[in-house]
């Protein structure tokens, strides 16, 4: 005899079989009691057996429910087991790459991308984009394999990475600011204009992008808080601060109204790829680091 059952008709059987009783299995089920009782029915009349004799009393399982019952359980045990094991698989076959901006910087990412799917044709990179108030961008709380970030990291004990690019740090501000006019700005004649400031919870790298080693203690100004690419451009036209930025996000900021300038008296940024040390030997997080690695040149 051949047949299709449904795995939600044996658990609906499994639940009731347990319970004895129909509400309380609806309930526990999270589906209502006429609901429940007519996918028995169907069951039974698929099956061509009572498997739940009902009276008045309640409810007891007949012969052929008894006999149903321990297979059903085993059908539901190893249903349960074989999606466990295909969602590890899953895992196994699949990065996530996580970011708070585009590497851009001269179509990095999509080389990077081609080196690594070459080297692992079964394997999938999915990127997740990250605010800027997690500067792990995924790594901390484990919603990222793999992620770009700006050094320095949070926590950096925690993490390995592979630099990208070292580049310097600009300064952007409105085309209106009267430091516009100048070719080269020293930080120095920084030191009084208020900041726009990543969020207190990017920690250690609010305090980089604020240049706070160059300020001989001198606290910033902070003219407002930003998160994100727009919310930087709209913060500067408004002429709410001025803000420190690599030289290759420099296209994702002037956009018309803004301009950058080089800065003297500060060190560069530097980008990367970074990991948590614990996924070290995980052969997709190798990869794609190696694929990186081979992109920039690095051995």
């Amino acid at each position: 005899m051949t047949m299709d059952v449904h795995a939600r008709d044996l658990r609906y059987f499994v639940a009731v079989a347990e319970e004895l009783h129909f509400t309380r299995a609806a309930e526990r089920l999270y589906v209502s009691q006429p609901a429940l009782s007519k996918q028995i029915r169907a069951l039974e009349r698929q099956l061509g057996a009572e498997l739940l004799h009902r009276d008045r009393h309640g409810v007891a399982l007949t012969a052929a429910g008894e006999a149903l019952l321990p297979h059903a359980r085993r059908v539901l045990a190893a249903w349960a087991e074989g999606a466990v094991e295909a969602a590890k698989a899953t895992q196994r076959s699949t990065l996530t790459v996580g970011m708070s901006t585009s590497p851009g910087r001269g179509g990095l990412l999509p080389a990077i991308r081609s080196r690594f799917t070459a080297a692992h044709p079964e394997a999938t990179a999915r990127l997740r984009q990250v605010s800027w108030e997690d500067p792990t961008a995924g790594l901390a709380d484990g919603s990222a394999d793999v992620a770009f970030v700006w050094l320095p990291l949070p926590d950096e004990e925690r993490y390995a990475w592979t630099v990208l690019a070292e580049e310097p740090r600009l300064v952007a501000l409105p085309d209106t600011h009267p430091l516009a006019a100048r070719t080269e700005i020293d930080f120095t004649d920084l030191l009084d204009e208020p900041f726009l400031a990543l969020p207190k919870a990017a920690g250690p790298l609010r305090d980089y992008w604020l240049a706070l080693d160059a300020r001989a203690g001198r606290p910033p100004r902070i003219g407002a808080e930003i998160a994100g690419v727009e919310e930087t451009y709209e913060a500067l036209v408004a002429g709410l601060g001025v803000c420190l930025l690599a030289e290759g996000n420099a296209p994702l900021i002037t956009l018309g109204g803004v301009t950058t300038r080089p800065v003297r008296g500060i060190g560069p940024s530097r980008y990367a790829l970074a990991w948590r040390r614990e996924d070290e030997g995980r052969p997709l997080v190798r990869a794609y680091a190696e694929a990186c690695r081979a992109t920039v040149g690095q051995s």
